[in-house]
């Protein structure tokens, strides 16, 4: 294996056969020790943290791909805490895009004038750019088409792509009566025809989700969703 990328949450390795290798972290974003999907920082480590990430990953992953919605996941090995995946190109420098259903977090502080915490929102998608520099700043479908990131048509793929996976995910959530607040996702492109797929992960640690009205934390999601 060729060590590619060190990440936060994660580090990269390509193959041989031209492959990808993800070998998932204990480490989750926050700040001051509380976690925080939106972050850009490692906030602390949880013990088994990236398997229980990587179980959900690939409970949902394959839930896609009985679906026919395209991913970059080819299988997974949860006691060695990898993914062997497809390369993916990412768009521009990287790009993170969140499906909200609920006013918190970033939205809600940006938006506080307007909206009261925890008020229903319609699957509203925000693109945010991967740049820890400028705190992940929201962009808009125009700007990305004129600073060439990715294509209008590109976009309606991206927007398309998250609220149909979104849906996916807080049905299986709805299961087991968890709420979905908000979802991260990360797309690129894959193969020589440039198909958009969803890359990454699928996990608690890219989500916020409620219980009773409780927040459910990573670990003890993956708990309930798999049990």
């Amino acid at each position: 294996m060729k060590p590619i990328y060190k990440g936060k949450t994660k580090d990269v390795y390509a193959l041989e056969d031209g492959n990808y290798l993800l070998k998932f972290k204990d480490d989750v974003t926050g700040e001051n020790g509380v976690f925080d999907p939106g972050a850009n920082t490692v906030g602390l480590t949880l013990e088994g943290a990236g398997r229980a990430g990587l179980s959900l990953t690939k409970f949902f992953f394959e839930i896609l791909k009985e679906k026919g919605i395209p991913t970059h996941y080819i299988d997974a090995n949860i006691e060695n805490a990898t993914m062997t995946v497809k390369p993916a190109t990412v768009f521009g420098n990287g790009l993170e895009v969140i499906c909200r259903y609920r006013a918190v977090g970033s939205f809600l502080r940006r938006y506080g004038m307007y909206a009261e915490e925890g008020q229903a929102l319609d699957a509203f998608v925000e693109v945010t750019i991967k740049d820890d520099e400028r705190q992940d700043p929201p962009i808009s479908e125009d700007a990305l088409d004129m600073l060439g990131v990715l294509s209008k048509a590109e976009y309606a793929v991206l927007k398309d792509l998250t609220k149909q996976i979104g849906q996916v995910v807080k049905e299986e959530l709805a299961k087991k009566d968890i709420d979905l607040y908000d979802i991260k996702f990360e797309f690129g492109r894959v193969g020589e025809d440039n198909q958009i797929v969803l890359i990454d992960e699928i996990s608690g640690g890219n989500m916020r989700a409620y219980k009773d009205g409780v927040y459910v934390e990573p670990l003890e999601l993956e708990k309930l969703m798999l049990v």
